[in-house]
């Protein structure tokens, strides 16, 4: 299990009923979450009077009840390898989401260390070369141009991609190059592979189901595979790592492992493993010891990396 622990800015305060409660910077939201099956008693004092609640709807879907929240803030998080503090802006998006996944710190502060090594190895004179697809709201990407890499974020919401941009200059990354670029992820990799484009490290988040700009349908299931396929044509020679998430209810971590290891990392020897991300519950309400507090499971990565 890798748990993102380190957040300052972050927490998940309790859990019970399908519901988590959380604090986001000096906010506090409760949000569904469908792996609380328990109805342990609501103790903390959170839970009273939150800033927002999220409400599913039982036609599907849901909407936000804003009680005492400003349209956007911001919140911070430590990498392990301090430069200076990331930076995301925040606001209550539709489908209960709030435009940052926190625990995929814990991959933040896996890949990092690598890039800033393979960059102090090659005397600043190469930047590693890192492609992020479905990247969302950019957290992957300014994390790797933290530490020191060239990134090309692809994904197909324009919106999304506007966000990531201001994630990307709210972290004072604007002197780090970096392309933003609203696109089909497949599509994109085709045209990187008849330019002859090859990156040195490949990050991938896609989602369960989506469509892309011109309609294009996408399921996890059906699509993952072809397209690891695809991309391991615009992996370089001597690539620095790989990192494939799925929040796809059921795909087990070691389903994303053996992706990866078919594909991307197959002839490249390296190191590969794959496990859930979590976050801990920084409340009680197990009513134990340390070893027997919550910890909320959110996803699964898979990891290859060439040392």
């Amino acid at each position: 299990m890798w748990l993102a622990d380190r957040w300052r800015d972050y927490e998940v305060l309790d859990c019970s009923g399908g519901e988590k409660l959380e604090r986001w910077g000096s906010y506090v939201l409760v949000r569904p979450d469908p792996q609380v099956i328990w109805n342990s008693p609501k103790t903390h004092g959170g839970w009273k009077n939150p800033n927002g609640i999220y409400h599913r709807s039982d036609k599907g879907g849901g909407s936000w009840e804003i009680r005492d929240l400003p349209q956007e803030w911001s919140i911070s998080y430590d990498t392990a390898q301090p430069a200076r503090p990331l930076t995301f802006r925040l606001k209550p998006f539709q489908f209960k989401h709030t435009g940052l996944f926190p625990e995929q710190a814990a991959n933040w502060d896996w890949f990092m260390p690598l890039i800033q090594a393979e960059t102090k190895r090659r005397k600043n004179t190469d930047p590693v070369r890192v492609l992020n697809l479905f990247a969302y709201t950019g957290g992957a990407t300014a994390a790797a141009g933290m530490a020191g890499a060239v990134t090309t974020h692809v994904d197909a919401s324009k919106g999304m991609v506007g966000w990531a941009k201001e994630n990307y200059a709210a972290s004072g990354l604007e002197r780090v190059p970096a392309r933003f670029l609203v696109d089909d992820c497949a599509k994109f990799v085709q045209r990187e592979i008849r330019r002859g484009k090859t990156y040195d490290a490949v990050i991938l988040d896609p989602p369960s189901y989506g469509r892309g700009p011109g309609g294009e349908v996408w399921k996890l299931e059906d699509c993952i595979y072809d397209l690891l396929k695809l991309i391991r044509e615009v992996v370089s020679d001597r690539p620095l790592f790989f990192l494939l998430n799925s929040y796809t209810t059921g795909l087990q971590p070691l389903v994303l492992r053996d992706l990866v290891s078919l594909t991307l990392a197959a002839g490249h020897g390296g190191r590969i493993e794959a496990d859930e991300l979590a976050l801990p519950v920084t409340g009680d309400p197990a009513g134990g010891s340390s070893d027997a507090r919550l910890i909320l499971p959110c996803g699964a990565s898979a990891r290859w990396s060439a040392h």
